[in-house]
């Protein structure tokens, strides 16, 4: 059984690196798009002040403070006031907010926009009977877009190289009879996608790799936590993306209809999963789509990691979850699966 495996999965790598352009898209269309962004958010980003508001169920609407009655400020909702001050130190809220019994906020020292909005909320409070909150100050330098997009854009990369470089090429085996040929010897549907999964994964891993080394060089972004981390994050990443590109990929006849159908499933994941902006302060549904998305939770472990200093044991539970998803999948690929 193994010998097949190792097989097909010898004949696909020899396939994809004899394959120039396509290896070279795979690593320079990330760097690029690295770079590209470092370029367009390397200045102070939009004017609008950024607050974060500590609420235990989530809902501004049951908070009462004469501060969210300013316009032009946008308010965010946190449940977790830990988190939300380490948000502070890094600029990424301009100043933190706990309106409960005690009032009292966090401002860092080193924003500008923290000391506007510190003086736009003693203002507010600046009533009789008004009870002024308690001061707690933060230093910290700001994290540039760049850095906390870089993350994503590892992941997306991943996604995007998972999801067709076996959704794709399968269907193109099926369309050139390639398929039909290997019906006919000893090898089985669920070890000639365990070869795939293989040869994608060790491709993928390569190809970000060599892009984390690329964006090194370039750009000095951090990285806080642990390398076994991250890297145990993008093979379960790389593992589930993989095994859902091959669901799509297990009965399609045609390039054209699997185009458009991993078109259908990246689109949303792009879009929703934190890869270009955060998705703190959006509606309910679109949290709850963002967290059902695989792509969500490779690109919260990856930040966690580069940005918070998480080891394994934080990010485990994504871990977990990723590896739990990428069994399933491959379960229902190989379930689903036919050589014509």
């Amino acid at each position: 059984m193994w010998k097949r495996i190792i097989a097909v999965l010898v004949a696909r790598n020899r396939e994809f690196y004899r394959d120039r352009a396509g290896l070279s898209w795979n690593i320079l269309m990330p760097i690029m798009m690295v770079l590209a962004f470092a370029f367009i958010f390397q200045g102070d980003g939009e004017d609008l002040l950024k607050i974060g508001v500590v609420t235990p169920d989530g809902d501004l609407a049951s908070v009462e403070s004469p501060f969210l009655a300013l316009k032009h400020i946008g308010f965010v909702p946190l449940t977790e006031p830990e988190a939300a001050v380490i948000k502070v130190e890094r600029h990424q809220l301009d100043l933190l907010l706990d309106p409960r019994a005690e009032p009292v906020y966090w401002v860092n020292l080193n924003s500008a926009k923290g000391y506007l909005a510190e003086r736009l909320l003693r203002d507010a409070y600046a009533t009789p009977g008004g009870v002024a909150p308690e001061r707690q100050t933060v230093s910290g330098e700001a994290l540039r877009y760049v850095d906390w997009v870089l993350p994503g854009v590892l992941a997306m990369n991943i996604m995007f190289s998972s999801l067709w470089g076996v959704g794709w090429v399968i269907v193109r085996y099926r369309k050139n009879g390639v398929l039909r040929r290997l019906k006919a010897t000893p090898l089985s549907p669920w070890e000639f996608l365990t070869a795939q999964v293989v040869s994608r994964l060790i491709v993928v891993l390569a190809a970000s790799l060599v892009v984390y080394l690329g964006a090194a060089l370039l750009l000095d972004f951090p990285m806080r936590g642990s390398y076994l981390a991250l890297f145990l994050v993008y093979v379960a990443g790389s593992l589930c993306l993989i095994s859902l590109g091959l669901i799509i990929a297990a009965r399609l006849r045609t390039e054209e209809v699997a185009d458009g159908l991993l078109n259908l499933m990246s689109w949303p994941m792009l879009l929703l999963s934190g890869v270009w902006f955060s998705m703190e302060g959006t509606s309910a549904l679109a949290q709850t789509a963002s967290s059902a998305l695989p792509l969500t939770h490779v690109v919260a472990a990856a930040r966690e990691v580069m940005i918070d200093g998480a080891g394994v044991l934080e990010v485990l539970p994504e871990i977990g979850l990723l590896l739990a998803l990428a069994a399933g999948f491959l379960t229902l690929a190989t379930w689903m699966f036919r050589w014509e």
